[in-house]
């Protein structure tokens, strides 16, 4: 059994499609950069709210594809022939009324060029999970295969090499210290799911009784390894992470974080994932 990173994905726009890459810089805020960085651009309504699936199903419907060296994005309407293409820095307005149009209400659409939208701004780093465990959750449902249950979930890194939920390892009772490459970071819990989970990426449709079949399953499936007490339920699956920090001189006898040395680092597909 030897951990190793199998799949890395980001997704530019928030709640729209991933890209799968082959390498990835960190960021000091412990997001993931590929020319775009992950989550960079977010949909936001009139409120102030993002315009995720949690909210507006109807963008399980839209299709893209990202070209990242000339930051274009292609939209196209499920199993329609629309198609439109923007670039992200030069057609900005553009994007956000045709994006407005679609929904029925107004939209903006904003970048974080450093830290990106993530959904845990506590830890704000790549999510991660085996692919033996999104083929285990597959297996569950009738009808679904690898790719559908990946596209629910939507983690930044699979690891490859190692039986299912062996990613419950990353955390414990307290956070766990562990090493993707020469990368340095702390797993800090299991992420809580939401609807989104529950339908089909590609059409918004709901899978019936997805959530009880999950919650059933994932109790009866839990390793030994696994620290019970992170599970105020069973809704969860994937790991939250950041990056481990560096420690300031001590002042006044206080020790402060300071900015990661992690930044700049490089992960790759076959990176090695090590627990200290």
């Amino acid at each position: 059994m030897i951990p190793h990173i199998a799949k890395l994905s980001i997704y530019p726009i928030k709640s729209l499609d991933a890209v799968s890459v082959e390498q990835v810089t960190v960021l000091e805020s412990g997001a993931l950069k590929q020319s775009l960085t992950d989550r960079q651009w977010a949909i936001f309504d009139e409120l102030g709210n993002f315009a995720n699936g949690k909210r507006h199903p109807k963008i399980h419907a839209l299709r893209t594809q990202f070209y990242l060296d000339t930051n274009i994005v292609e939209l196209n309407l499920q199993n329609t022939d629309i198609r439109v293409s923007f670039n992200l820095k030069q057609d900005l307005a553009a994007l956000e009324e045709w994006l407005s149009n679609y929904f029925g209400f107004p939209v903006w659409v904003r970048q974080n060029l450093d830290a990106g939208f993530p959904d845990d701004i506590i830890s704000p780093g790549p999510t991660i999970i085996s692919t033996a465990t999104l083929e285990t959750v597959a297996s569950w449902y009738p009808g679904l295969d690898l790719e559908q249950v990946r596209r629910r979930f939507r983690a930044n890194i699979e690891i490859g090499g190692v039986p299912a939920f062996w990613e419950d390892r990353l955390f414990g009772a307290q956070t766990v210290n562990f090493q993707i490459g020469d990368v340095k970071f702390i797993g800090v819990n299991p992420c809580q799911r939401c609807v989104v989970i529950t339908r089909d990426a590609q059409t918004g449709e709901a899978y019936p009784n997805f959530q009880k079949i999950f919650v059933t399953k994932r109790r009866e499936t839990l390793p030994e390894w696994t620290d019970k007490s992170r599970f105020n339920h069973f809704y969860r699956l994937a790991i939250n992470t950041r990056l481990r920090e560096i420690q300031a001189s001590p002042r006044d006898g206080k020790v402060s974080p300071a900015p990661s040395s992690e930044r700049g680092k490089i992960i790759k597909i076959g990176d090695l994932v090590k627990i200290d």
